[in-house]
């Protein structure tokens, strides 16, 4: 099959995907390079990151490509409530241009995996149906699998720095410290160490500070991260508003139950972790342990017999 394709042709689809690779791969290094530099600069003034939060952005290349995309592709015109807007939300991808940039790489993944796999595959046989048919399962699962595996990564780092900011939130409180403006300190003061969380956090006070009712941004914080134990902060937060307790002692209450549950959790992973060994040391260990303890006595009878 591959005798029949021009090598010009195949010389092609190969740098085009070496090149799309490559794109992306300076795109996200040039990105993390970004946020590590203004995680970093600590030196700036509380003025500027009031100004950061609560100020609208410039449309930027992104949007204005997203809008050229919306306007061609019929699945980046879907609305903000698909599964794949929820997916991306949770991933933390809240731009406008998301979903459409998203629907764009699924297209041309889609379409570059299985042309890849055709042109790469040995001529004929069995294996060269394999070869396609992987291509073109990677070329449909892959976006899709790489977005929940990005999900599962920032939720879990979301829920690592719960407890942290909790404990910072009561003694802002407990200083007398209004709950917004201790939610803005500790997203800027947890911005290097958490940097999702705190991006969540100033997200809130963003909205809050817009104009937008205080319990409606907060109930926004657990569907925007997907974390079950902020679904319960935020729900305690709302209840102990409505009824004037105490915010301070609600916060500190949570943070001793996220650390309790934290440490159990560990404690499961650890009791788990000998059941979840059997199986590799069953099939890899145990084999070549017997080779080497059985191996030369066998060897040392076939030649006795043959003999």
């Amino acid at each position: 099959m591959l005798a029949e394709v021009p090598p010009t042709l195949v010389f092609l689809v190969l740098t085009l995907v070496l090149a799309l690779v490559t794109i992306v791969y300076i795109a996200l290094a040039e990105a993390d390079r970004t946020s590590a530099m203004d995680r970093a600069a600590t030196t700036r003034e509380s003025s500027a990151l009031v100004e950061g939060l609560l100020l609208q952005e410039r449309p930027s290349v992104g949007a204005r490509l997203a809008a050229w995309l919306a306007a061609r592709l019929p699945g980046a015109q879907k609305a903000d409530d698909t599964p794949v807007s929820e997916k991306l939300l949770l991933a933390g991808f809240d731009s406008p241009a998301a979903q459409s940039l998203f629907t764009a790489a699924r297209v041309v993944w889609g379409i570059m995996v299985p042309l890849t796999g055709w042109l790469t595959a040995p001529s004929g046989g069995t294996v060269a149906l394999v070869v396609i048919m992987m291509s073109v399962l990677i070329g449909l699962v892959g976006p899709t699998a790489v977005l929940d595996r990005l999900v599962d990564r920032r939720r879990e780092r979301i829920r690592r720095g719960v407890p942290d900011a909790l404990d910072l939130l009561v003694v802002c409180v407990e200083a007398g410290v209004s709950l917004d403006a201790s939610m803005l300190r500790v997203s800027r003061d947890m911005a290097t160490v958490h940097p999702e969380l705190a991006f969540e956090l100033g997200q809130v006070v963003r909205k809050v500070g817009a104009g937008m009712p205080r319990e409606r941004a907060l109930q926004q914080l657990p569907k925007r991260t997907g974390v079950e134990e902020l679904r319960t902060l935020v729900a305690s937060l709302i209840q102990s508003e409505r009824l004037g307790s105490s915010i301070a002692r609600v916060l500190r209450i949570n943070a001793e139950t996220l650390r309790l549950r934290r440490r159990q959790s560990i404690e499961k992973k650890a009791a788990e972790a000998s059941l979840k060994m059997l199986l590799p040391l069953a099939l890899f260990l145990l084999p070549a342990l017997m080779i080497v303890i059985i191996g030369p006595a066998i060897i040392e009878m076939m030649s006795q017999f043959g003999g």
